[in-house]
C-alpha cells in the first residue's frame, strides 16, 4: 500500500477536498497507474452535484492518461514504464454483449470491478469510493489491465487522456452507435468537448453538412474549426425551423450532447422521416422523456442511446490515437487548459465558460 493525494468529494454541492489517501496493491489482473493528466468531464458534475448518486466519500474522474508503475502477478501485457490511457469500461470478453462486440454493455463489469479490500482508504481505514472503479483524481490509480491502452511516445499524455471518454464518446457515437453514412447530414446538439468530438466523428465519417447547436457563440465558432458546415445558437425562437430551412427536411442524424429532456426532444424533431436520433449526454437521475408516438410510426424515425461510444473502448481508444497521429483527429486544439491538481474546483467552475472546450488537470505538478 502507498500514499498519494487526491481530490476527495465528500459532500455534494461541496468543492473537492485535497487528502492524503492510501492506494492498495494491484490484485494479480490490476495495473498501478501513475496518473499524469486527467480530463475534468460534466459526467463528474452530476456526482458532484447529487443528480447522479454515489457513494460517499468518492473519488471521481475517469478521462485519465498515466503510466505503469506496477503490475499484478498475472498481468502480461503491460510492464512499468508503459504510457496508458483508460477505458471506463472493462470487459470480461465473454458475456453475449462482449462476444457481439459491444464490450461497453458488459453484463458482467459490476463483478469485475469487485476486488477484495477497497482501493482506496484513508489512513484510518475508512474505505472511499471510485467513480468507475477508477477515481482518476487520484495520482494514483488501480485499474485492470483489459482496461488499459498503450500509446505511443509521440501522443501527449495531456490530450491522450481525451481518449479514454471525450473521444470515444463522442466519435464512437458516430462510427458505432448510428454507423453514419458517407454523404449523410447530422446535427449535433451540445458543442462542449463530447459534443465537438462528435462533430469531429461526422467529419471524418464524411457527413455531407454538420449542424452544430449551442447556446454560446464561442462554442459555435469552436465547432466550425472542428467541422461544423453550419451553426444554430439554441437561444433561437424555432431551432427545429431553422435547422430544416438550411437543410430541407432536416437532419439524417442528430446528436445530443447535454443530458436533458428538452433538447433530448430537439434532437428526435429536427431528423427527417427515417432519420436517426443519438442520446450521448448523462441525463440527471430520474429524467424522462416525452415523445410523440407518431414520429415513429408514420416516419419511421429511432431514438437510441449511446454509451461510451457504444463499441471496444480499448480497440477504438487505439485506433482514434493513430488518427490523432495522422492529424486527422483535432485533440491539441480541444484542449483549453492544463491546470495543477491543487486548482481543480477552479477548473470545474471555468467549464460553465463556452470558451472552454475541455479543462486537463496534470497530477504531477
Amino acid at each position: 500500500m502507498i500514499e498519494t493525494k487526491a481530490a476527495v468529494l465528500n459532500a455534494v454541492n461541496e468543492p473537492l477536498d485535497l487528502a492524503v489517501i492510501q492506494v492498495d496493491e494491484p490484485e494479480p489482473l490490476e495495473v498501478r497507474v501513475a496518473v499524469t493528466h486527467v480530463g475534468l468531464c460534466h459526467s463528474d458534475l452530476h456526482y458532484m452535484s447529487g443528480t447522479v448518486p454515489i457513494d460517499l466519500p468518492a473519488v471521481l474522474g475517469h478521462e485519465v492518461a498515466g503510466v505503469v508503475e506496477s503490475v499484478g502477478s498475472s498481468v502480461s501485457g503491460l510492464q512499468p514504464g508503459d504510457r496508458v490511457v483508460g477505458a471506463l469500461t472493462p470487459s470480461c470478453g465473454r458475456c453475449t454483449n462482449c462476444e457481439a462486440g459491444r464490450s461497453t454493455q458488459c453484463q458482467r463489469v459490476a463483478e469485475i470491478r469487485q476486488r477484495p479490500r477497497p482501493a482506496f482508504q484513508f489512513a484510518d481505514g475508512r474505505p472511499i469510493e471510485r467513480l468507475g472503479a477508477i477515481g482518476g483524481f487520484s495520482q494514483h490509480i488501480l485499474m485492470r489491465e483489459n482496461a488499459l491502452v498503450k500509446v505511443a511516445d509521440d501522443v501527449p499524455l495531456h490530450v491522450g487522456c481525451l481518449l479514454s471518454c471525450c473521444i470515444t464518446t463522442g466519435v464512437g457515437a458516430v462510427f458505432r452507435g448510428v454507423r453514419m453514412r458517407p454523404g449523410s447530414t447530422a446535427a449535433v446538439i451540445g458543442c462542449g468537448g463530447v459534443g465537438s468530438a462528435i462533430i469531429q466523428g461526422a467529419r471524418l465519417a464524411g457527413a455531407s453538412a454538420i449542424v452544430a447547436i449551442d447556446l454560446d457563440e464561442a462554442r459555435l465558432k469552436a465547432a466550425r474549426s472542428y467541422g461544423a458546415t453550419h451553426v444554430v445558437n439554441g437561444g433561437a425562437d424555432d431551432v427545429v425551423a431553422q435547422v430544416r430551412e438550411q437543410l430541407g427536411d432536416g437532419v439524417d442524424y442528430a446528436f445530443e450532447a447535454v443530458g436533458s429532456a428538452r433538447t433530448a426532444s430537439t434532437a428526435l424533431a429536427v431528423v427527417r422521416p427515417t432519420g436517426t436520433a443519438c442520446l450521448v449526454g448523462i441525463a440527471p437521475a430520474g429524467t424522462e422523456l416525452s415523445v410523440p408516438a407518431l414520429d415513429f410510426f408514420f416516419e419511421e424515425k429511432r431514438l437510441i442511446g449511446s454509451y461510451m461510444g457504444s463499441g471496444q473502448a480499448r480497440q477504438d481508444i487505439a485506433q482514434f490515437a493513430r488518427l490523432y497521429q495522422q492529424g486527422q483527429l483535432l485533440l491539441d486544439e480541444m484542449v483549453t487548459q492544463v491546470i495543477p491538481l491543487r486548482e481543480i474546483n477552479e477548473g470545474f467552475e471555468a467549464m460553465k465558460s463556452g470558451d472552454v472546450t475541455r479543462v486537463v488537470v496534470d497530477l504531477q505538478s
